[in-house]
């Protein structure tokens, strides 16, 4: 049964495996998974994910939100499948093709996410892309449009911010994944440094969020294995309402 500490991902921004070890033996009775992204794996490579697994309980989150022509996403996703972690990420980007392409390359042995919309990106970022004012004004509707095309393509689900969650699980169901970054607990909402579309743990879990990739709220609290206990004290609270 998934418990509320399973819902959080921490991911270990940090330059060097050393560092990330700290991590892993810290929070890793504390979290379900820990997130390594591009710096960490380009530094340290595969070695950093059998740290994980050999120093923890929690699962792997490879977050290398893979951007290629169709054969080379899929090769590298194959690669990906082969470490053995539970969910990986591919840009949605502009192709179908590629996110297709990506699915078949995990062959079913990793859950693969396609990033929507980075948390960071405001509607002024969009309309400075190039894309239409009916998208730029309401940053939901491309979210949803590349949700669509990434269940089309038989993706696992998507990584989005907690505001688009509702509308992504009542239209595409349940069932898609929903792993939801830019998260800030109450006491921290105030300062949503470079993070422009945040919710709280408690508001993600409520509409549907089936992870939450919490990282500066944990890290840069003064006792870090506190502050991830008060997370999933807060998540708790909504899955007891929930049974």
């Amino acid at each position: 049964m998934k418990t509320a500490k399973d819902y959080i991902i921490f991911p270990l921004d940090v330059p060097s495996a050393k560092e990330a070890r700290r991590y892993v033996t810290l929070l890793g009775a504390h979290v379900g998974m820990f997130k390594v992204g591009l710096e960490l794996f380009i530094r340290s490579g595969p070695e950093i994910i059998r740290i994980i697994k050999s120093e923890s309980g929690a699962g792997v989150f490879l977050d290398l939100k893979l951007h290629d022509i169709p054969v080379t996403v899929e090769r590298a996703m194959a690669a990906v499948a082969d470490l053995d972690v539970a969910l990986a990420t591919v840009h949605c980007g502009e192709s179908v093709a590629m996110l297709k392409a990506a699915a078949l390359g995990a062959g079913g042995k990793v859950g693969v996410l396609g990033v929507t919309v980075l948390t960071s990106v405001s509607g002024e970022d969009i309309r400075s892309a190039g894309f239409i004012e009916a998208l730029s004004t309401d940053v939901s509707q491309l979210v949803l449009k590349r949700a669509a095309a990434a269940q089309l393509a038989g993706l696992t689900g998507i990584v989005c911010s907690g505001l688009e969650v509702g509308t992504i699980k009542k239209k595409l169901g349940s069932d898609f994944l929903c792993v939801t970054p830019g998260i800030r607990p109450a006491w921290e909402l105030a300062d949503c440094d470079d993070q422009r579309r945040v919710a709280t743990p408690a508001g993600a879990v409520r509409d549907g969020s089936d992870y939450l990739v919490i990282g500066r709220p944990i890290r840069d609290a003064g006792d870090p294995v506190d502050a991830a206990k008060r997370i999933a004290d807060e998540i708790s609270s909504v899955l007891c309402h929930q049974t």
